[in-house]
């Protein structure tokens, strides 16, 4: 077998590990692994994210719905916009762009390069936010009114992001909840597997009956990514999850780095 399918294989596990030791941050990974490891295309791979985070997500959500860490009003508010952005940037949007987006002075844009691109952009903000999240989100003020507007456009606003590059966006979505919705931070992060669960797996169904999906693959891959979840929620009890975030924020920066830094020059 390729050295790089092992490798592959051996990356999904980290995802789940990922998000049960920190709530989120393995989503961001799941499609450089399909990628550069599997040489599946951009656009193939964000919809295998998709099943892939969403899948492993509501496995990890339902420790917390039996601990009564969610809240099901905030996440109804927050899913519903954002559920209806996935699947119509999924359905309309993604597989409607030609493949050459545009040319400027000679310069071709591809749509699989401009699709990375932005990709790596979303995790370099996504590094920035773990690395710098030494202080505690708190809401400004404990009377802080239940914002359901801001609350529904940051899901509107997330869900297209999700639509496009195949990434839970937990990253958005718990400064949302914490901030808006005036979670404790434990609930914002089981509310939020909820929630990527969910608008994750409908986004998913845009891409059925437009892409061929392997499923004996995706399958096995997703297994070992939720096998990854109960490692990381038993490897969250003895591991520092500040520093462990600001470690792993520091990493998906380098990655996110190297991944702009690949798909510009290589264009």
């Amino acid at each position: 077998m390729d050295i790089f399918i092992i490798l592959g294989f051996l990356a999904s596990i980290l995802i789940g590990v990922s998000l049960g030791l920190i709530g989120g941050g393995g989503s961001i990974l799941t499609v450089p692994i399909l990628v550069y490891l599997f040489s599946i295309s951009p656009v193939v791979a964000t919809a295998y994210s998709l099943f892939v985070v969403g899948s492993t997500s509501l496995v990890g959500s339902i420790s917390y719905m039996n601990r009564g860490s969610v809240s099901y009003k905030t996440a109804l508010v927050f899913a519903i916009p954002s559920f209806t952005a996935v699947f119509l940037t999924r359905k309309y949007i993604v597989h409607s762009l030609p493949d050459v987006l545009f040319t400027f002075q000679g310069i071709v844009v591809w749509r699989d390069v401009a699709i990375m691109v932005f990709f790596a952009v979303i995790m370099v903000a996504a590094a920035f936010s773990m690395i710098k999240n030494g202080k505690k989100l708190v809401p400004e003020k404990n009377d802080q009114d239940f914002n359901y507007f801001l609350i529904a456009v940051q899901g509107l606003f997330e869900g297209a992001i999700t639509g496009m590059v195949g990434a839970g966006g937990g990253f958005l979505i718990i400064p949302a909840l914490v901030i808006l919705a005036k979670l404790p931070m434990k609930k914002a992060v089981g509310t939020s597997l909820l929630i990527i669960a969910a608008k994750s797996l409908l986004g998913f169904t845009g891409d059925l009956g437009a892409l061929t999906m392997d499923w004996k693959f995706l399958l096995a891959f997703t297994g070992l990514s939720i096998l990854g979840i109960f490692l990381g929620s038993m490897l969250s009890k003895r591991i520092n999850e500040a520093a462990l975030k600001k470690s792993f924020g520091w990493f998906v920066l380098v990655m996110g780095i190297y991944i702009l830094l690949k798909e510009i020059w290589g264009a």
